[in-house]
């Protein structure tokens, strides 16, 4: 049975320990633990948590923050991380005796309730904890960074307040769904292109470019001025929202240059000219924390977003099904953590496995062969006996044949000439199944035609599921239409024996 393809290319994540070392350094995080820690009876709290007003300059100049707005404002932000991810415990004023009569003494001028705050159980597992502990509150935050991104901006929040205490968000013209919705995919869309092969890797993105993924559809040409006008808007949508996330430690995020803003809050939507102009558009950065949230956020809502490392502890069956379709890059730090992960024992009790799982006439087995001629390349000479021990077989002794003349191996019998032409259909069915480059596969192409002059008339009789696929596409690929009309005549033939 053919392996699926993952939704999602594997990613490579470092070590928890060292992700947690990322958490625990998010300037966010690091104000919020401060705060905790600086929390005390005397903190005074209001109905939803926050920090009364009245505290907010004690609480700025704790984080050696400016005696102003900001300073205030960054203060009020750390603080409700810290109520979030359970750094602080809250008392609700509500549940406290009534509140006390007003400076003045005059029976019912009373003031607001308030409450009041200690330090919470995640402080805790902050400092003693696990990195999965660290790694767990971190993601509270991440989600609570993420809600702040996410919600509308306003000038006068009690405009908005029913006299049932609801908000009316229709007053906002905003959609809380859709904004989530768009933030997600946004996230989602530079995930991929950091996973992608050919995309960034370590690199920046540009802001328009991720924009644009979200507004632009796929089979457009030249995108209308409407669509350049949305591009533009989500542009800006973005830049608020990366400004808020990167404290987290998700991204790292060169902003907007605000003198590009034209005067209607809009910037342009087709940067053009050198990397220098592009990046003042804007350029955000997925960082290793980043990619560790943002698919944790994915596997929660059931996506298939694999990580290299997850197969380590599987049978070789899972192996070679899982890494199929993986690049090859991935694949093969995949195998090589599965491999080492067997230990220095018995060699050629791991190659026989392999060889197990490789066996098969299904959609799929080719590819698990090429992927099981990886992994036995990793095993070392001890495993020999494991590879002699098919040469024999069909399926498997053209691939054993080879593994042996790579490692110096001696009177290893010849292979009999219908199994060369097996191994060469199924080699060819692998890397047409693994997508691989037209100029590769045309190289391959070629060289086995090269060698013998009876080609065609030899491979067209090979028993196997895919050789009139392999033919097709051998007529596909050869630069010379003779042979390509050759392999066209040959895979008519093998069709016409097998009777597809």
């Amino acid at each position: 049975m053919s392996a699926e393809r993952p939704t999602l290319p594997p990613v490579r994540l470092p070590a928890e320990a060292e992700l947690a070392r990322d958490a625990l350094a998010a300037p966010l995080l690091v104000r919020a633990v401060r705060l905790a820690r600086w929390a005390g009876p005397g903190t005074r709290v209001g109905a939803g948590g926050e920090l009364v007003e009245a505290q907010l300059p004690a609480a700025a100049e704790h984080l050696g923050l400016p005696a102003d707005e900001d300073g205030a404002a960054l203060a009020s932000e750390a603080w409700r991380l810290a109520v979030d991810t359970g750094l602080v415990d809250v008392t609700d004023p509500s549940d406290g005796s009534d509140s006390p009569a007003g400076g003045d003494g005059v029976a019912g001028a009373a003031e607001p309730a308030e409450g009041t705050a200690t330090q919470g159980e995640s402080l805790a597992l902050l400092t003693g904890g696990s990195p999965a502990d660290v790694l767990s509150v971190w993601l509270d935050g991440l989600e609570a960074a993420f809600a702040d991104a996410t919600a509308p901006v306003f000038d006068d929040f009690a405009d908005l307040v029913g006299e049932d205490g609801s908000v009316d968000f229709g007053a906002l013209d905003w959609d809380p769904e859709a904004e989530a919705e768009f933030l997600e995919g946004v996230l989602g869309n530079l995930y991929l292109l950091t996973l992608s092969e050919g995309g960034p890797g370590d690199g920046p993105v540009p802001l328009p470019a991720l924009a644009a993924s979200m507004i632009v559809p796929d089979d457009m040409g030249e995108p209308t001025d409407d669509i350049l006008e949305q591009v533009s808007e989500a542009m800006m949508r973005l830049d608020d929202q990366f400004r808020v996330l990167e404290p987290i430690g998700i991204v790292e995020y060169h902003p907007v240059d605000e003198t590009l803003m034209f005067e209607e809050g809009e910037a342009a939507a087709q940067p053009v000219g050198d990397e220098d102009d592009v990046s003042r558009y804007g350029m955000v950065r997925l960082t290793p924390l980043g990619l560790y949230g943002i698919r944790s956020r994915m596997l929660e809502a059931g996506v298939d977003a694999p990580a290299v490392g997850d197969l380590a502890d599987k049978d070789a069956a899972a192996l070679l099904d899982g890494v199929a379709y993986y690049p090859e890059a991935a694949a093969q730090a995949e195998i090589g953590l599965w491999i080492s992960g067997r230990g220095d024992g018995d060699a050629v009790a791991t190659a026989a496995d392999l060889l197990a799982a490789a066996r098969g006439d299904d959609e799929g087995a080719p590819l698990r062969r090429l992927h099981c001629q990886q992994a036995l390349a990793l095993t070392g000479p001890a495993a020999e006996p494991a590879l002699r021990a098919v040469l024999g077989d069909p399926e498997l002794g053209g691939l054993a044949r080879v593994w042996l003349a790579e490692h110096g191996a001696t009177d290893v019998p010849p292979p009999p000439e219908s199994m060369v032409f097996w191994l060469a259909v199924d080699t060819l069915a692998a890397q047409l199944d693994a997508d691989g480059e037209v100029a590769e596969l045309q190289g391959l192409v070629e060289g086995l035609v090269s060698r013998d002059g009876d080609f065609f008339d030899q491979i067209w009789r090979v028993d196997h599921p895919a050789t009139a696929e392999v033919l097709d596409a051998m007529g596909r690929l050869h630069g010379d239409k003779k042979t390509a009309k050759e392999a066209r005549k040959a895979a008519f033939k093998a069709r016409s024996r097998s009777g597809a």
